[in-house]
């Protein structure tokens, strides 16, 4: 929106010219669309996002309702966040169901028994079905590299899939959001955002996220070189020990394939300064479905995912 003299000029922060920015994006969307949504899964990014949306439209309610396509093997801790935090704000929520499709025969569940993949045909007819033409996600450009190269308002065709190689073009943050009946919109208002910016304007705008964020003794055990807790949907095979650490959480994935980080960090200021030292991606170090290959995200992106 503005180049990077701009802050100092008119006396805004880092933070202040992304806050700026991802309202822009996120009343664009609503102002080009007729039915958009933002996914809200309890996670520190949809949030933040949410959050953000808040600023926006303040002092009005939300014009659009938060969506979370359910696997059915989400941390417990985020999803009594995530229903708290809908129920105090008075927001629509709906919800797609991983488990219902699987008990429909519609999708099949892997045999490592990861539901991430099947999540795309469900977002999909969860969006189809209520008849969302435009959905908001918490992608950053330091996430991943697929995520990277997506433009802030991601084109859908009819069958919700990706092509990275027609993007529409957004010179001077202007974005084109026309669409044909049928195709659709992924808009991404944190796109120039990195994990170090999110906590940092938690901590600013002391925004509470689920406990399981910050360091607390677990019980894990190692798994290709990451600490996995035991919850009743990662349970260590045989060979696996089981031991304690104090641990957090980076990002709060599919439970049975996203790991803990050895932490001490109790609190956002402290989170900050590890991620400031840190040279690992949270999904490099946390997210095992991100092994299958290098270009997993991007196939799964292809298919429909965010």
């Amino acid at each position: 929106m503005s180049d990077d003299n701009d802050g100092a000029r008119y006396g805004m922060s880092q933070l202040d010219l992304l806050e700026a920015e991802a309202i822009f994006i996120i009343r664009e969307i609503v102002a080009e669309n007729e039915s958009p949504a933002m996914l809200f899964s309890g996670g520190k990014d949809s949030i933040v996002m949410l959050h953000l949306a808040l600023k926006a439209f303040a002092p009005a309610s939300l014009p659009f309702p938060v969506v979370h396509v359910d696997t059915g093997h989400n941390f417990d801790e985020v999803l009594e966040y995530r229903d708290r935090r809908v129920s105090d704000l008075g927001v629509r929520l709906i919800v797609g169901s991983v488990q219902e499709a699987i008990d429909a025969g519609e999708v099949r569940e892997e045999p490592n028994g990861s539901r991430n993949r099947i999540q795309t045909p469900v977002l999909l007819k969860t969006a189809e079905q209520h008849g969302l033409t435009a959905l908001m996600g918490g992608a950053r450009r330091d996430e991943e590299k697929a995520r990277a190269k997506e433009r802030v308002f991601s084109f859908r065709d009819d069958f919700g899939q990706w092509d990275p190689k027609n993007q529409r073009p957004e010179l001077w943050s202007l974005y084109n959001g026309r669409i044909h009946p049928g195709e659709s919109i992924r808009c991404f208002p944190l796109s120039n955002w990195t994990e170090l910016d999110i906590w940092e304007y938690i901590a600013r705008e002391q925004i509470e996220v689920p406990s399981i964020y910050y360091a607390s003794e677990r019980e894990v055990f190692l798994r290709g070189g990451m600490y996995f807790a035991v919850n009743q949907h990662c349970q260590p095979k045989s060979g696996e020990g089981i031991f304690t650490e104090t641990v957090r959480y980076r990002t709060v994935g599919d439970a049975t394939l996203t790991a803990a980080v050895l932490s001490s960090a109790r609190t956002a200021e402290e989170v900050i300064e590890e991620i400031a030292a840190t040279r690992i991606t949270e999904r490099g170090a946390t997210r095992g479905d991100d092994k299958v290959s290098e270009a997993a995200m991007e196939d799964r992106k292809k298919e429909g995912y965010f």
